[in-house]
């Protein structure tokens, strides 16, 4: 079996940097009172500025299609055109509408001829997802490179006129009505953004990382449904979709907006994210001290601490000085996270030759987890 390399990284950032001041200006203000979610959630979230496919005025700039076009576009050059990638793989947990999927649109804004696409649902590890698609087409010789994406353009989702209609329908129930805080809380976590793979069976280009393996745990078996859109939760855990809504209710109930069960996140991502790190370092015979840099993508610095102690009590901790995160500054971009958290690695000049580097995604959307080793060749 071929190796596999990442031979170029690229992201794309739409805009300009938004402060933490300035979000709800793009955003909009939900019944024309300032949230009070807000200011707590930020205060732990830690996130300074974030990136909004919107402009000043609040207009989307940008679809998701789009945002991952511009990341595949900064991949290529002369020696490496679009009309060279054999396979297109790309993940992202907000995509532009139900059907076609979401890789079809980036391919139809490409326009650089036939190739083979593959699109991952999910959250957060859907872009870990088209990662290992893309790994395993070269790994067994079935393709030579691969373009490999994680996108998100969840400003659209979280704007307040996405919540208008269950507002009005709430101001009829009681006199002041208040968006739930499961739907809040994510207005002021999430962030736009694509990053992009390029893989290949040779070490190509200046810094290449070499892919070791990439493994991935489920714990949905054992856990309801903690982040979700295109449906509601009910008393039991389960979810009901959006189609088995009358359509009137679907504004009513905000059903397409993304929602959290902060209970659920906080009982259950850090104790199975350290379960599923001591599996993937059992199962690989690797150690703590074996890992140069450890790449976490975590929603929030609230989680930073806690999960580190959870490490020390399982037995299986990495120093946090072997630590490389940049969520302050892009804020949380869900499937392109790692993809934009490794670009500013590699592009850091802090790599040297032998270093290892573990890529860990959690998705809190029913509690999956995937992992991936590489070495700096």
């Amino acid at each position: 079996m071929k190796d596999v390399y990442i031979t170029r990284i690229s992201k794309y950032l739409p805009n300009e940097p938004v402060s933490n001041d300035q979000m709800e200006e793009r955003l909009g203000i939900l019944n024309g009172t300032v949230s009070k979610a807000r200011r707590v959630v930020l205060r732990n979230n830690q996130i300074k500025t974030r990136y909004y496919a919107l402009d000043a005025d609040g207009k989307i700039t940008h679809n998701n299609a789009e945002l991952t076009k511009e990341a595949i576009a900064l991949l290529c050059d002369s020696d490496f055109t679009s009309n060279d990638i054999q396979i297109l793989s790309c993940g992202t947990g907000s995509p532009d509408q139900i059907l076609p999927s979401h890789t079809a649109m980036v391919h139809g804004y490409l326009k650089n001829g036939n190739l083979e696409i593959n699109s991952p649902s999910g959250a957060c590890c859907s872009g870990m997802n088209a990662l290992k698609y893309g790994y395993m087409a070269i790994k067994s010789e079935q393709n030579t490179n691969a373009v490999c994406t994680g996108s998100e353009r969840a400003s659209s989702w979280m704007k307040s006129d996405v919540f208008e209609n269950e507002i009005e329908h709430l101001k009829q129930l009681e006199e002041t009505p208040i968006l739930a805080f499961n739907k809040d809380f994510l207005r002021w976590m999430l962030s736009d953004g694509a990053g992009a793979f390029l893989l290949e069976n040779q070490p190509n280009g200046n810094c290449p990382l070499k892919i070791e393996w990439m493994q991935g745990y489920s714990y949905a078996y054992e856990i309801e449904a903690c982040m979700y859109a295109g449906g509601d939760k009910q008393e039991n855990g389960a979810l009901k979709p959006w189609s088995e809504y009358p359509s009137e209710e679907w504004a009513q109930r905000s059903l397409f907006a993304i929602k959290q069960d902060v209970k659920l996140l906080s009982e259950n991502i850090l104790t199975k994210g350290v379960d599923s790190l001591k599996k993937v370092l059992d199962k690989n015979n690797l150690k703590p001290q074996d890992i140069t840099y450890y790449l976490p993508h975590i929603s929030s610095y609230y989680f930073k601490e806690t999960l580190y102690q959870e490490m020390k009590n399982q037995g299986i901790e990495i120093p946090l000085e072997n630590w490389f995160m940049n969520l302050s500054k892009v804020g949380n971009i869900g499937s392109a996270s790692i993809y934009i958290m490794l670009e500013e690695l590699a592009t850091s000049g802090k790599l040297k030759k032998g270093d290892t580097i573990l890529l860990s995604v959690p998705e809190s959307s029913r509690f999956s987890y995937t992992y991936a080793y590489l070495t700096v060749c």
